[in-house]
Formats: C-alpha cells, structure tokens, sequence
C-alpha cells in the first residue's frame, strides 16, 4: 500500500486566507434585500433540476434528499473547473465563512462569502402541496467581484415524493479597482455566472445518482496545482 498522504487538507492550506476573512463586512446592505430588483439594477436569477423522486413523506434515510443535503453541506456541487470551496469542515455551517477559489483562463481569483441563514423547514406550504426544504445561502465580502447573496435549497414534494435541488440568486458587480479584471468580469462573468448555475445544477445530479447509501464525499475537491498562478 502507498505510504498515507502528508499534504494537509485545502483548508489548513489556505488558513491565513479564511483568517483574513474572519471579521469582513459583507459588501452590500443585506437589510435592503427585499428592494433588489430588476428595476433598481439587480440580477434575479433562479434554476433548478429535479432529482431522483423518493417515496411520498418524509425523507428517506439513503434517498436522494438526504444525499443532496450530504452534496450540499459539503460544496461538492460547484464545478471544480470554475469554482472550488475552501472552509474548515470543522465548524458550524450557520455563519461558516468560506473562501472561493474562482479559476479562469490562467488565473486564480479568491473572494471571501459568508454563510448567512440556514433553511431548515419541515413542512413548507406550497401550491403543490407541503415541502420538506433543507439548504442555506451565503453573502459576498469585501473584496469579492460581485455584490449580493446566493441561496442552495433542497427541496421534497411530501405527497408526491418529487425531490429538486434550486439555486436563488440575487447580485450585481462590486466594485473592481482593477481595469484589466474589470474589462474581463465586464465581458466574461454573467457567462461565467450561469456556466456555474447550470454546471452545478449538472453535477448535484449526477452526484446524487452516484452516490451509495452512507458513503461520504470529499470535503473539497482539489484542482491541478499549476492553478495556483494566484490573481
């Protein structure tokens, strides 16, 4: 057998990097959020995709709701060609600041969110009938490109047994001192954005599909070390 790993985990790596973060303002007044709108030059932006239906009622123990949360609480989802999140699997998710490695073209980007609420409903009303919904959401620091907040819910139709996974976004660009990055965002990121929604979307799937009954993920998913020509 290959003697064990000594490389310590991602987020012992860039330790300094979610220190740094500890104490960072989100970037944006988040107690305004019902005013962000289209109209007032916001972007709301919504998907989602369906996963593998389970039996009417509550979640089951090996299905696919609780697969997905397991997808979820870890930010296995996000397309490690684009984006990869970096946090201490240690802590709590309520309020877990996370840094996001955002890899294009030979650059990397880091950009510091912090996890804002954590949804946790039994039994939601909807017009389709009651929804088991289970997920969170996180805002953008200071620092980050973008502005604004992102949700990710799982979510089980209680009578039909349906089970989705849906992506919220409200955002608009942050301010970018920088003019060469500021021409690029200007050009490339609302692709970029939605190359991550549906890329996400893709990969929550398959990985719920893959997924055996009570086996972990990885906590992080690891990228070719040449990335690391850090922006």
């Amino acid at each position: 057998m290959p003697p064990p790993s000594t490389t310590p985990p991602l987020w012992e790596q860039y330790r300094a990097r979610l220190d740094s973060y500890t104490n960072a303002k989100v970037n944006y007044d988040f107690s305004r959020q019902k005013e962000y709108t289209g109209a007032t030059g916001w972007r709301l932006d919504d998907y989602e995709t369906d996963l593998p239906a389970e039996a009417p009622g509550a979640p089951e123990t090996d299905g696919s709701f609780a697969a997905a949360q397991d997808v979820l609480r870890r930010y296995a989802f996000p397309p490690p060609d684009l984006i990869t999140g970096i946090f201490n699997p240690e802590g709590p998710l309520e309020n877990r600041i996370m840094v996001l490695r955002a890899h294009f073209l030979v650059f990397n980007f880091y950009f510091g969110v912090r996890v804002s609420e954590v949804t946790d409903e039994a039994a939601r009303a909807t017009p389709g009938g009651p929804e088991r919904v289970w997920g969170y959401g996180y805002r953008t620091l200071e620092g980050h490109f973008e502005r604004g907040q992102i949700d990710f819910t799982i979510h089980k139709n209680l009578t039909s047994g349906a089970v989705q996974f849906r992506i919220h976004a409200v955002s608009q660009p942050g301010q970018i001192r920088n003019p060469f990055y500021w021409v690029g965002f200007k050009l490339f990121g609302r692709a970029l954005q939605r190359k991550f929604a549906r890329e996400s979307l893709r990969r929550m799937r398959e990985l719920v599909a893959a997924k055996p009954a009570g086996a972990p993920l990885p906590l992080a998913v690891t990228v070719p070390a040449s990335w690391d020509s850090s922006a």
